[in-house]
């Protein structure tokens, strides 16, 4: 390697790990910020802190390393035009590709890096970190409770609560709790509503006390016998307090390191991506295959070829008729009317529940296909961004932290929003999955191009001279006319 190429990457090295080291503490508190709610008031050792941030780092390398490869990339190479190191470069014939080449091979290196850290670490750290997120909020049931929504307390109870309160959470309002029977484990049929309640357990105990004030209980009764069935039959019952024991031993006893059953689309590599985007496709696809069957059938289209006979076989005079409805009698008619606005609505909700479940679905696959897509992404906007930086550094002429800065950041927050919104338009089916992911580095690319021809060729970003000059013609012949 000769002196120049070690010199521009040293530069570049120290730059970079130290820029790397400071978005990545940043990225990190802002995780803190995020996640405190999780972490803080159970009592939690420190290697367990320390564990949950060990565990989300991974997943802000897509973030922290573009933006680090694009502010280093400017800083360094506005650092060497500003002390007209390019200049003396370029006095001895040394051009900016040339200067450039090191990195080049560097940048290279670490684009393949980043996909196989995105391909195997980032999924198991993924997989690791979602287990210890559950078994954290095992150790504290009121803050498993969330307000607004059901939340699964133990085996048995699915509690939800409109307002929480209290030192610690302990004060509950609005509670509506679902109970699931050991003896009838397919279902829910008992249902307790009460206006408030509260959380109390002693100290050391396994056993938590729920305090239920002013509410109902209520309790679906199973009958084996079909005409009883269709009565609906339930209990029901008021009561001014009732208290539910909810065994804690689980809780008190959490595994930190237990691995539950998680599987979301960032958990995959690529290969295992592809095999389950194939199956995802496939039984979407029948199921809508399926479904348009089924709602073909029901429409009773299918029965008209065997069972339909002409009006000339009726012996009617079709010139009399105004409707089809005209061949049947009065009672008939109306009989019929009422069958197929029966027929009509059923087909209506069964469509409005179908169209949900497809777009859950539809919506999980484009997940599954992004995630595939990301994989290569983040290598290949090292890339892109470095030759946005680095030419863009030496146009600007301004090394360290304030100018280099404050434009790397612009341009990443808009190399960033842009594919935020377009992998949400994604997720619900509004641009395609690949368009969606690989569209902000679509962008780039054609500016790191532009930007990379005006280092090259020592123009600035706008050539203002040669504008005025032009306005200034322009007068000219306006004037002459």
């Amino acid at each position: 390697m000769k002196i120049l190429d070690r010199y521009i990457l040293t530069a570049y090295l120290k730059t970079f790990l130290s820029v790397f080291i400071i978005l990545m503490f940043i990225f990190v508190l802002q995780t803190i910020w995020l996640y405190i709610s999780e972490l803080a008031g159970k009592d939690l050792d420190v290697w367990i802190v320390l564990k949950f941030l060990w565990y989300v780092s991974p997943r802000l390398i897509p973030l922290v390393l573009p933006l680090t490869v694009l502010v280093t990339s400017l800083m360094v190479f506005g650092n060497f035009a500003e002390k007209y190191e390019f200049a003396a470069m370029k006095s001895t014939g040394i051009s900016l590709q040339r200067a450039m080449r090191v990195l080049m091979v560097f940048i290279a290196i670490l684009s393949v890096t980043a996909f196989f850290f995105a391909n195997n670490v980032i999924p198991y750290s993924e997989y690791k970190w979602q287990n210890l997120r559950r078994n954290i909020a095992q150790t504290k049931p009121s803050m498993v409770i969330t307000e607004g929504q059901f939340s699964q307390v133990g085996d048995n109870f699915n509690i939800k609560v409109a307002e929480k309160s209290g030192e610690n959470n302990e004060y509950l309002k609005n509670v509506v709790i679902h109970k699931k029977n050991d003896d009838k484990p397919n279902g829910n049929y008992t249902v307790i509503i009460a206006d408030n309640g509260e959380l109390a357990s002693e100290e050391g105990s396994n056993t938590l006390s729920l305090i239920l004030n002013d509410g109902n209980y209520y309790e679906d009764i199973q009958v084996r016998d079909i005409k009883d069935q269709r009565r609906e039959p339930f209990a029901k019952s008021e009561f001014k307090e009732y208290t539910i024991n909810i065994d804690l031993t689980e809780f008190n006893n959490a595994d930190f390191d237990k691995d539950n059953n998680y599987s979301n689309e960032n958990m995959y590599t690529t290969g295992e991506l592809v095999t389950e985007l194939d199956s995802l496709s496939t039984n979407y696809n029948e199921d809508v295959k399926s479904f348009s069957n089924n709602m073909y059938f029901r429409s009773g289209i299918s029965k008209f070829g065997t069972h339909y006979r002409s009006l000339e076989q009726k012996d009617i005079d079709t010139d009399t008729l105004n409707s089809v409805l005209d061949i049947f009698n009065t009672n008939e008619q109306v009989q019929i009317i009422d069958l197929s606005i029966n027929n009509a609505r059923g087909t209506l909700q069964t469509l409005e529940a179908k169209k949900r479940d497809f777009f859950v679905k539809a919506k999980r696959l484009n997940k599954f296909e992004i995630a595939f897509h990301e994989k290569y992404v983040l290598g290949i906007a090292c890339i892109i961004l470095f030759f946005v930086g680095a030419p863009l550094g030496a146009i600007i002429r301004k090394g360290g932290m304030g100018l280099p800065m404050v434009v790397a950041v612009l341009l990443f927050l808009t190399y960033h929003f842009i594919g935020i919104f377009a992998k949400n338009s994604a997720e619900d089916g509004t641009m395609h999955p690949f368009i969606a992911t690989w569209l902000s580095t679509a962008i780039m690319f054609p500016l790191s191009i532009w930007l990379t021809y005006r280092a090259t060729t020592d123009q600035g970003i706008v050539d203002i001279d040669a504008f005025l000059q032009r306005i200034g013609k322009l007068f000219k012949k306006k004037e002459k006319e």
